[in-house]
């Protein structure tokens, strides 16, 4: 997908995680995470991980320069949200949000009905950007257990 923004380019597309530029911008997401949170908290994928036949990764490129990154992680019954980051210098321009989008036409694609995701308690940025998008709290999902660091949100796609 590509469109235009005022000033600059836009391209979303599957992506290899090991791309030095995404490989730096999934480092940054994991030193934000490390710096915010214990090692027992952080749930993020390795960039091995990333390239499992299971995950579809997707990594933005404005002006020809990858900006932002995010993955569907394809489960039992429903889609996972995974290593959504956007570089500190194009925040607020909708990255997140067209990666999101992106994902959730893959899920559908896929004949997934249903996406959930687990994000930090401190990145209310973030809170904001899944409510915005139509996700809801819910409760632990998968492998996670409740915890006071993690908040885990849903999203039915048939309603939408």
């Amino acid at each position: 997908m590509i469109s235009k923004e005022p000033s600059m380019t836009i391209l979303i597309e599957y992506a290899s995680p090991r791309h030095p530029e995404i490989r730096n911008l999934l480092q940054a997401s994991h030193d934000l995470m490390s710096s915010l949170f214990p090692a027992e908290a952080n749930h993020f994928l390795s960039i091995d991980a990333l390239c499992d036949a299971r995950i579809h990764f997707f990594g933005v490129r404005v002006d020809d320069v990858y900006q932002a990154c995010g993955a569907l992680a394809v489960k039992e019954g429903y889609g996972e949200l995974k290593s959504i980051f956007t570089a500190q210098s194009v925040r607020g321009r909708g990255l997140g949000q067209k990666v999101i989008h992106q994902i959730e036409a893959t899920a559908r694609d896929l004949g997934l009905s249903l996406l959930k995701l687990e994000t930090g308690s401190l990145l209310h940025d973030a809170h904001r950007l899944y409510e915005r998008e139509g996700y809801i709290l819910c409760g632990p999902f998968g492998d996670y257990e409740a915890a006071k660091l993690s908040v885990f949100m849903s999203k039915d796609l048939k309603k939408v």
